[in-house]
């Protein structure tokens, strides 16, 4: 059966509530938990933000087969990747076979607190590169040392590692990136878009992967889908507008810095502008179609993120009518991220 994924907006939601519905998300079907790595919320009315490093611990022990990673995180402006290599080896050597890394190009929002100039697309796509880079030498055990255009570690070595290296996803939404998703990647995380465009990303990964002498069939592709579900149309729109306007923005997000600006952005958000970017219905075989439709594209996970505050009743809901209802699609079925 395909895996539906929890998407766990720790922008929105305290910790240890979120602890809570991951646990009723494996008792309802879920296969899968896709979390937030952010510093600040998308809006300060979401009022969240911790550090998702500490609850990724707290999510192994509070679950029992749930994979889980975050998605995603930048291991080059807040982070330097030896930390992230670091962090990620222990959740692997603690929790085996159920964490994948995700890395990607990263969002002003988060990463210009550390202060520093926030370059434009192609010097980040650069910067993930490189991160990459440092990470898988640091997960081979042996002692090494980087030195690229844009990052460098001294000598370093992982003393605490799992039997086998986390699964690298790469976060991408343009061809470039896809590309180097399958080059360099385990797999491929991407957002829900248009179905051609989606098509797209994932001929380009593949294509990525092919020339890297890889088989892209055995590769993973997780999508990330926001909804905004609830007992009534009127609700789930008041939902979306209140708790997800930054779903409706469309201008680029990478680029703004603040919580208070996305704020401002989002006044001008209106119903119309969710279309084609969060699916607003209290139809839950609506909800199912549209979940069925990635699936139908080659996607392995799709990890849900429903945008309104009452979790526990979205995950019972998703448990009880979508996530029994869906089908294996005809195209042969692909490895899940941790297997």
């Amino acid at each position: 059966m395909p895996v539906v994924g929890y998407s766990a907006a720790l922008e929105q939601f305290h910790p240890s509530d979120l602890l809570r519905w991951c646990r009723e998300a494996e008792e309802a079907g879920f296969g899968g938990v896709m979390a937030a790595d952010h510093f600040h919320p998308w809006t300060p009315t979401q009022g969240q933000s911790p550090f998702v490093w500490s609850w990724m611990g707290a999510l192994g022990l509070a679950t029992q087969k749930l994979t889980f990673g975050p998605g995603v995180t930048c291991a080059s402006y807040r982070y330097h990747p030896a930390i992230i290599a670091q962090a990620a080896a222990t959740l692997a050597a603690m929790y085996p076979g159920r964490f994948w890394l995700g890395i990607g190009t990263g969002e002003a929002l988060n990463e210009h607190v550390v202060g520093g100039e926030w370059p434009e697309a192609p010097i980040r796509l650069e910067r993930m590169i490189e991160s990459i880079e440092i990470i898988k030498l640091l997960f081979s055990g042996k002692k090494v040392r980087y030195s690229g255009k844009h990052l460098r570690m001294e000598s370093a070595r992982l003393y605490t590692r799992p039997e086998t290296p986390p699964p690298i996803l790469v976060a991408a939404s343009g061809p470039k990136a896809a590309e180097t998703a399958g080059r360099l990647g385990d797999g491929l995380i991407t957002p829900a878009a248009p179905p051609e465009k989606l098509k797209m990303l994932l001929e380009r990964f593949e294509k990525g992967a092919r020339e890297a002498g890889k088989d892209p069939s055995t590769m993973p592709r997780l999508l990330q889908l926001h909804v905004s579900w609830a007992p009534t149309h009127e609700e789930a729109v008041n939902n979306a507008l209140k708790e997800w306007p930054n779903g409706g923005i469309k201008a680029p997000k990478q680029d703004i810095r603040s919580p208070e600006d996305f704020e401002a952005f989002a006044q001008l958000v209106r119903p119309e502008d969710f279309q084609g970017r969060v699916l607003i219905s209290p139809d839950l075989e609506e909800h199912r179609r549209h979940i069925q439709s990635f699936f139908d594209l080659g996607f392995d996970e799709v990890h849900v993120h429903n945008v309104g505050r009452d979790q526990s009743s979205f995950i019972r809901a998703y448990g009880e009518a979508v996530i029994p209802a869906l089908r294996q699609p005809a195209t042969p079925s692909r490895q899940a991220p941790t297997s």
